[in-house]
């Protein structure tokens, strides 16, 4: 005889197709994806299991295997809720009709470093970059976050910048991105320039937005003053 599958937890979504699946807003994957944040955010990449990741919320290695058999997908669900709230903190802050394009930029930059500043987002980011070095799933989940990043920066360009075509564009966006990322382990949380974070957001949202605004195609090929 064979022997018969465990049951699912109780509060598993009806008729589910196969282990994996999963119904945001049930207590039981609310639970499980805040566990994931604060074992990714408290003890790192190298104890984000999901053995540690049931005993941080007092499961069975089972219930949570059964929503997310594999930790890549955790990660998947995160960076998507993530994205999800930061933005509607832009339709919050920066998607206001009395504000200029400029504005929309400059506040986007001081946005993102200022919470580049905060604990939970330099710990989360240098782990999440710590899996993807080791695991192709989690790198290609992480470019399409910051692909999603880039196509908030890239609108602002465009409408800063008519004349750069949309290639430039993009490398400009992602330009930004880089040097505001790029700030992490510098003047992140507890990093040791920290406390030059004020500043460095001042000179960010004044040359960031003025390179959006007049940068040429020219200077981005390199081919600015050549015969």
């Amino acid at each position: 005889m064979q022997a018969q599958a465990a049951p699912p937890p109780p509060d598993a979504p009806a008729q589910a197709g196969r282990p994996g699946t999963y119904v945001r807003g049930t207590e039981t994957v609310d639970a499980i994806l805040k566990a994931a944040l604060r074992v990714l955010i408290n003890e790192g990449a190298g104890a984000f299991t999901i053995r540690r990741i049931a005993a941080e919320c007092g499961m069975k290695v089972g219930n949570v295997s059964y929503h997310f058999p594999r930790k890549e997908l955790l990660i998947q669900v995160l960076l998507d809720d993530l994205f999800e709230s930061y933005d509607k903190l832009l339709d919050d802050q920066v998607r206001q009709p009395d504000l200029s394009t400029q504005d929309r930029l400059r506040l986007v930059i001081e946005i993102c470093l200022e919470d580049i500043a905060r604990m939970r987002t330099t710990r989360l980011f240098t782990e999440l970059w710590a899996l993807a070095n080791h695991n192709p799933f989690i790198a290609d989940r992480v470019r399409a976050f910051y692909q999603r990043v880039h196509d908030v920066i890239a609108e602002y360009v465009a409408a800063l910048n008519p004349a750069l075509p949309a290639d430039d564009v993009r490398t400009v966006a992602i330009f930004i991105s880089a040097s505001m990322e790029g700030t992490t382990p510098f003047a992140g949380h507890l990093k040791p320039w920290a406390d030059r974070m004020p500043a460095l957001i001042r000179i960010a949202t004044s040359h960031l937005v003025r390179l959006a605004q007049t940068i040429t195609s020219e200077e981005v090929h390199g081919l600015s003053g050549t015969m």
